[in-house]
């Protein structure tokens, strides 16, 4: 049978048992605006009863903690998760496309409009009086305006790369952040666990970690009970399929800066991702996901118009540098290409060429037109490929960069491109075709700088039609361009590949003399006709794109950019609407409740309050027996 005092320790069982659900409480409601936290439970069961030799066979024992349970539901997590990467996504696309659009938009009002529509009134001035200094002065002033819009947003655009590229960095350093932060917690846990109990508080530190993650990237999380041993668990985490948390483990990645350059314009120094072990992260990945892929599209994003081909022919050979040295080289002919006008070309002029899913360097490149007046390119590339493999090149496939399929920088900035580009080669046409006031043929009047060589870029043909002048006569990277080899007090002969909106410059010849702007196509006693200008002034409504003229090609690509951040807005704006409601969901299990928890304070104070009470009336019981009957 039970003890005499059987009671008191039945009474006792509950005085610790309702602490424990006091304390579960008080947790529960001072933690109300702990970012992450669950809400927790005290399990409590009857004690094991025990059996006696009396009528009713089994005698309770009180009660028992059977322990504090996290109230969490796997399900809401992973779902929240799944959602937070895709709002990671379309957030901070949502951020850098509002700033492109900013940059256009701006100036859409005050740059080209005005710029565009005063360079034309100026040109129109000049058709009533083509021999005026004053005007051709306002028209010279008026085009080095437009000049410096195209100049100022590229400078935006390239700004806002190296933003992106710094930002990837910042990321790179979270990811590794909260790796190290999530192994370490899982030691934590498993070290409290295998001595019994559930680390409640860790494992909400760890998932709000996890939840961090998963905005940055797609990533999976597995925990499961470790093979030898119960009490713990293997927790794994994956990023993009890739394991970046094992247990206590954690692997890390690091930035690497290109050493070439993917696009013609993109900025120096534009950051890779690798694992530190040195092996490749994929950031081309579809299913990366997050702010990270976000990142990676907007800073490399080329609308999937990268070059592509096929080798039509390689051969090793031997060519001779400018110093007179000899060098080993390969020549890769690339046929069937994808682009077929300079006017769209963007590669750099050395970097990486991947043939056949191998990567290689090539020091230039030229281009020709064959008799279907398709582009054949040739690449030079930086070392010369083993004969044995040489021969099985032919027919393989060639690709420069990576087909991004979203409009991001590099994309812009090409649109920019191949608007100076056009509009410039065919103004320069119209314009060599008259004569300055001192009866000379007329010059480009649009041209580029270069930056190194410090001087400006002549776009006359060299000994070839000047419409079929795409020879880049050097492709040595020792030269360091692929222009012709000129005299210093010369301009730099070469095709429009050159030109960018970046260096799309007025002829310094006509900025310092505007008497070599040609107006018309004779000269008489001083006196210039002025054909040349009115076909100048036609020029603002020919159209000279698929697009049109050339402002409906520069209105096209702005209401690109102003679709593409409306679409990047509503669907941020979406998803940060379905993860609000799936965060509602997850709170409606493990959030707290402070009236219910105001509640169970009441019911377990009672309860206790009761506990105390059953041990006062056994003290009472007790007493009696004890020392009024003297037993």
């Amino acid at each position: 049978m039970g003890s005499t005092f059987f009671g008191l320790n039945i009474g006792q069982t509950g005085l610790y048992a309702y602490q424990a659900a006091l304390d579960t409480t008080a947790h529960n409601i001072t933690n109300t605006e702990t970012d992450g936290y669950s809400r927790q439970l005290l399990g409590i069961k009857a004690g094991k009863a025990l059996r006696v030799n009396s009528t009713y066979g089994m005698a309770g024992t009180g009660v028992s903690v059977t322990g504090v349970t996290q109230m969490r539901d796997e399900y809401y997590d992973i779902k929240f998760r799944n959602n937070n990467t895709i709002f990671g996504e379309y957030a901070n696309k949502t951020h850098y496309m509002r700033e492109l659009e900013n940059y256009f938009n701006e100036i859409s009002v005050e740059g080209f409009t005005t710029s565009f529509a005063s360079f034309y009134n100026s040109i129109q001035e000049l058709t009533k009086d083509p021999s005026s200094l004053t005007v051709r002065t306002q028209v010279t002033n008026f085009a080095v305006s437009l000049t410096e819009y195209f100049q100022n947003i590229s400078r935006n655009l390239k700004s806002t790369q190296e933003m992106c590229n710094f930002e990837i960095g910042n990321t790179v350093d979270r990811i590794n952040s909260f790796a190290q932060q999530i192994a370490s917690l899982t030691k934590q846990i498993n070290s409290l666990e295998i001595r019994g109990g559930t680390a409640n508080d860790l494992r909400d530190e760890r998932n709000l970690i996890i939840d961090k993650l998963s905005e940055i990237a797609n990533i999976t999380v597995i925990e499961k009970r470790a093979e030898k041993m119960d009490d713990i668990t293997s927790y794994v985490v994956r990023i993009d399929g890739q394991t970046l948390v094992d247990g206590m483990n954690y692997n890390t990645l690091k930035v690497v800066p290109r050493e070439e350059k993917i696009n013609q314009n993109d900025v120096d120094g534009l950051y890779d991702i690798y694992w530190t072990n040195g092996q490749s992260f994929n950031t081309n990945s579809v299913t990366l996901g997050g702010a990270l892929k976000a990142l990676f599209e907007v800073r490399d994003g080329n609308n999937g118009e990268n070059l592509r081909g096929t080798i039509s022919k390689a051969v090793n050979t031997t060519v001779t540098l400018y110093d007179g040295t000899t060098k080993d080289v390969t020549h890769i002919k690339v046929t069937g290409t994808n682009i077929n006008a300079v006017e769209k070309l963007n590669i750099p002029k050395e970097g990486t060429i991947t043939i056949h899913n191998k990567n290689y360097i090539y020091s230039g490149f030229k281009i020709e037109k064959n008799a279907a007046g398709e582009f054949e390119y040739t690449f030079e590339l930086e070392e010369q490929i083993d004969d044995g493999i040489l021969g099985g090149l032919t027919n393989k496939s060639v690709s420069l960069g990576n087909s991004i399929n979203y409009k991001g920088i590099p994309y812009y900035m090409a649109q920019m491109n191949e608007l100076v580009r056009t509009y410039a080669k065919t103004f320069n046409e119209i314009h060599r075709n008259g004569k300055d006031l001192d009866n000379t043929s007329g010059i480009d009047f649009f041209t580029a700088n270069d930056i190194v060589k410090g001087r400006s870029y002549a776009f006359a043909p060299l000994g070839t039609p000047y419409d079929e002048d795409y020879d880049f006569d050097i492709i040595t990277s020792q030269s360091g361009s692929f222009y012709k080899s000129v005299a210093e007090d010369e301009p730099l002969y070469g095709s429009y590949y050159f030109m960018t909106a970046d260096n799309f410059v007025v002829s310094n010849e006509i900025i310092y003399n505007p008497n070599k702007l040609a107006a018309g196509s004779n000269v008489i006693n001083g006196v210039e006709n002025n054909d040349i200008a009115e076909e100048l002034l036609a020029l603002k409504s020919k159209k000279i794109f698929i697009q049109g003229t050339a402002e409906g090609f520069f209105q096209t690509f702005v209401a690109e950019i102003g679709t593409d951040t409306e679409k990047a807005t509503r669907f941020s704006t979406a998803q940060e609407n379905i993860i609000q409601a799936i965060d509602n969901q997850r709170l409606s299990v493990s959030g707290v409740d402070i009236d219910e928890e105001a509640m169970n304070l009441v019911r377990y104070q009672n309860a206790y309050n009761l506990s105390a009470k059953v041990i006062s009336v056994m003290d009472e019981i007790y007493n009696k027996l004890i020392n009024d009957m003297a037993v």
